[in-house]
């Protein structure tokens, strides 16, 4: 039956008596019940009172939870079934599920588990939980009556309760008198009443509380409500941040944003109301500010940097981890001596990426680590305190213990002050994992892998936004909106793919049975009903209301919802005032100063590090060449699986080097060369320090790589191998360059040619025309002291094993060419080198790549050099940030 309903004024009247009073406000979620009584306090201090009792508004789960707490600290509690955390109800889903014949089928349990959760929640809202075994479904809905009837089976024998049916616990107990009930009861903007709640509500009414209703008030006719369309849904956003920071300071004190999807939004939110709000919130160094704002929908607990260093300890301590993982502990603050040691750490990780493995264990990371006492001195801690615990599986309670001491060993969360996010994010962590200990009352003993396992899943389902002062402009999303007041009010993103919502009836509950329920989201004709009610609340909530919609998503083209093509559309967009952003505000003070930035000081040596690929850099930009061997500019290894290319590279240097130390030259092809393959394979995993199994497989790899590999050899005229990784200096304009040459062969017919490794797509055409891109090769050849005939690529590719170069003559190596003018090929090359050399002597530090953007696309001196902002190639991007 309906409530009588009661003015909100005459209600806020009615909580300003006091406790006295015993008036109780419920609403159907806590950003209701924090708004109603966020607009109480106000109204007592504009009375200008001094002191005032609190309010008694909380959501309705929360006083029916409250209610529960009272008899259960009273006589009544030996009656009393316990009341299941959600991680408790998640669990015992989870083993019913596991338990049943559907169960090794399921290859996401928890998510099962969770939308079960959802399911059975939903059934006893709307009372149907008693006839899911009585309508004909699928194969899903089937399942979840099955696992429902034991899930209560189970519930009674140990009993148990949870929060879907907590309400039909407490109604009986209304007539205890242990138990705090009001006075009045005012359930305060509810869109629909679920027959629980009714039910509930009734049997108040049947104690002697007074229940009766209240509506948020309706400002029609206050100020103008426009609809407006942008060219996409990022430009809307801007608009509606643009037009909330003029109200604000304009003087309004409410103003509410509502973002449709604003779950998958939330970032973009994030940083284009932050830049737009407060645009230096992001400076380096800048005092960290309470933003204006607050986003009705919080993160998942564990993207927060302190539950990420949580758990990443706890997961370093149970086994391997990525390297980037690693890399972020390391140099997380939230450990022991953080600050104290940051440069130290910093210095260590760029260390540690050039030895670590992809992959790091506890012990491999202790053995790493120098330079940094106080982490190592910790890692230790944590290595002995992982060793000496005892194996096997054990309960949650034991293992909550655990992880607590093993962040204990690590010094977390630091010695470090926490600001008041993080003292909150930790706080938060802290409860979550009291909750994964309270599992211990209804999980069995579980291993250590699990134990993480469920404490990960927890943090990930955990959502979590810090508590702030009051923040005068809300984001919200569609259903968080509704039943909200506001001096102003934008709701964005109302397409008509979007806005009605479409209906979505449970997967696992019978949709005949859901429509008979009237469920509103069962139904097409329910879901546009109530959709119909939250627009017109949305367009009475606030003086000035704007409602708006992107006409474009990428190449589609959208349509305006149907719901509000009725609002009237100004022939111009509401004024607001665009506000720069700070890089732009900076821009424009600047003070230019202009310098010769494509020249630097000559070089101060003869001898510069860095070898032949200093005139190769050289080739392809004179600014890569100058930030790489004399500013010594190079970006951060990444470890990677297995072998990288360079490592690849050496491994093959050295086997054919051990090969050709066994083999000579062309005449011990003659024979078996079966041993002198395996000795040089296992001699080139050894000395690359491989382990088994994988050194199994390269011993393997290199061998067949070999066997391919000499039978290109036998097709050549004989020769003798008279050089191989051998060092050589290497004089080119004035400068003095150390070089290897990989191997050089005396070739019976005179001369001698050079040869050079390569496993990927090499071509002679590096070495031709003006800037070559691979120069190694010619000036081998024109600082010899051996008469070069011949300067050859062996390509070492599986199918594609050949020779490939220029000689003096022809027929001289198989695949090498004949050049028409080998003495003008050598002057052309040595004319090109001296140039390179040079340059780089004089200080040319030109951003000139060669072939444009492509020789840019894989540099990873593109910060350093700019070189987008020369080359007008790529605009800023829809998601580029400030």
């Amino acid at each position: 039956m309906p409530f009588a309903p009661v003015p909100k004024s005459e209600l806020l009247a009615r909580l300003a008596a006091g406790h006295a009073a015993r008036v109780t406000v419920v609403t159907p979620n806590r950003r209701l019940a924090q708004e109603f009584a966020r607009e109480f306090d106000q109204g007592q201090i504009d009375k200008g009172l001094p002191v005032w009792e609190t309010a008694d508004v909380l959501p309705f789960s929360a006083f029916v939870e409250r209610l529960y707490e009272d008899a259960l600290y009273s006589d009544l509690a030996a009656g009393l079934p316990l009341l299941l955390t959600p991680a408790q109800e998640q669990s015992l889903w989870e083993a019913q599920i596991r338990g049943s014949k559907w169960g090794e089928a399921l290859l996401a349990v928890p998510q099962a588990a969770a939308d079960c959760r959802h399911a059975w929640e939903l059934a006893n809202a709307w009372r149907i939980d008693g006839a899911l075994g009585s309508f004909d479904g699928n194969d899903d809905q089937k399942a979840f009556a099955e696992w429902s009837r034991d899930y209560v089976q189970r519930c009674a024998v140990e009993k148990h309760t949870d929060a879907a049916r907590l309400a039909d616990v407490v109604a009986p107990l209304l007539k205890e008198s242990a138990l705090r009930k009001p006075k009045l009861l005012v359930l305060y903007a509810f869109d629909a009443v679920t027959p629980q709640e009714q039910d509930f509500a009734d049997a108040c009414g049947k104690q002697g509380i007074e229940v009766r209703s209240c509506a948020p008030n309706r400002r029609v006719g206050q100020g103008p409500t426009v609809r407006v369309a942008f060219r996409s849904a990022r430009e809307e956003l801007e608009a509606a941040a643009q037009w909330a920071r003029a109200r604000l300071e304009a003087g309004a004190k409410r103003i509410g944003i509502v973002v449709p999807e604003l779950g998958q939004r939330r970032k973009e939110v994030v940083r284009v109301f932050a830049r737009i709000l407060n645009p230096s919130h992001n400076l380096p160094g800048e005092e960290r500010k309470i933003l204006p704002f607050n986003v009705s929908i919080g993160a998942p607990l564990g993207d927060y940097p302190l539950a990420r260093a949580a758990l990443s300890i706890l997961e370093l301590a149970a086994g391997e981890i990525p390297f980037e993982q690693a890399s972020r502990l390391v140099r997380s603050p939230f450990l022991e001596a953080a600050d104290a040691e940051m440069a130290r750490r910093a210095r260590l990780d760029a260390d540690l990426r050039q030895v670590a493995p992809a992959r790091v264990t506890l012990g491999k990371l202790v053995g790493l680590v120098e330079g940094a006492p106080v982490l190592r001195q910790k890692l230790e801690a944590l290595f002995k305190l992982v060793k000496a615990a005892p194996g096997g599986e054990r309960s949650p309670h034991d293992w909550g213990r655990h992880f607590t001491d093993l962040l204990g060993a690590m010094g977390f969360p630091g010695e470090r002050g926490l600001d008041s996010d993080e003292f909150q994010a930790q706080a938060k962590f802290n409860e979550t994992l009291a909750e994964f200990a309270k599992l211990e009352r209804v999980a069995p003993k579980m291993s250590f892998a699990r134990a993480l396992g469920e404490l990960r899943r927890l943090c990930a389902d955990t959502l979590f936004q810090p508590e702030s002062p009051d923040a005068p402009i809300q984001v919200l999303g569609v259903l968080e909106s509704a039943g909200l007041e506001f001096n102003a009010l934008w709701v964005s993103g109302l397409t008509d793919d979007v806005w009605p919502m479409h209906a979505r009836p449970n997967p696992f509950i019978p949709p005949a049975l859901q429509r008979k329920a009237a469920i509103p989201e069962a139904s097409a004709e329910a879901t546009l009903e109530r959709c119909k009610r939250i627009t017109a609340g949305w367009l009475e909530a606030a003086g000035e209301v704007i409602v708006s919609h992107p006409t474009r998503e990428e190449d589609r083209e959208l349509l305006v919802s149907p719901l509000i093509s009725g609002v009237s559309s100004p022939l111009e967009t509401p004024e607001t005032r665009t506000y720069a952003r700070y890089r732009d505000l900076i821009f424009a003070a600047r003070q230019v100063e202009y310098v010769e930035d494509g020249k630097a000081p000559p070089l101060a040596t003869k001898t510069p590090k860095g070898g032949t690929r200093i005139l190769a850099d050289q080739s392809a930009c004179p600014f890569r060449a100058f930030a790489r061997h004399r500013l010594n500019a190079e970006a951060l290894e990444e470890p990677v699986e297995g072998l990288d290319a360079r490592a690849r590279g050496l491994l093959l240097h050295t086997l054919m080097k051990e090969l050709w130390t066994e083999l000579k030259g062309s005449a011990g092809l003659v024979g078996d060369v079966g041993p002198a393959i395996e000795k040089a394979a296992k001699a080139a995993v050894a000395d690359a320090k491989l382990e088994d199994p994988f050194a199994t497989l390269e011993r393997k790899r290199l061998a067949k790589l070999a066997w391919e590999w000499l039978e290109v050899e036998r097709g050549r005229a004989p020769f003798t191998v008279a050089a191989m990784e051998e060092k050589r200096k290497l004089k080119v304009a004035g400068l003095e360059l150390n070089g290897r040459i990989d191997r050089m062969d005396a070739l019976e017919s005179g001369g001698h040619a050079l040869i050079d490794y390569k496993t990927g797509k090499p071509t002679p055409n590096d070495w031709q025309g003006e800037r070559p891109d691979d120069p190694q090769l010619p000036l081998y050849a024109l600082n010899a002291k051996e008469d070069i005939s011949a300067v050859a690529f062996a390509k070492l590719r599986t199918g594609e094993m050949r020779y490939m170069g220029f000689s003096d003559r022809e027929d001289l190596v198989p695949g090498v060419k004949a050049a028409k003018d080998w003495g003008a090929l050598l002057e052309g090359w040595k004319k090109e080198l001296e140039a390179l050399g040079q340059g780089f002597a004089a200080g040319d530090a030109r951003v000139d790549p060669k072939e444009l953007l492509d020789t840019c696309r894989y540099c990873d001196l593109q910060p350093l050099c700019r070189v987008y902002e020369r080359v007008n190639a790529l605009g800023e991007g829809e998601g580029a940030d400030d």
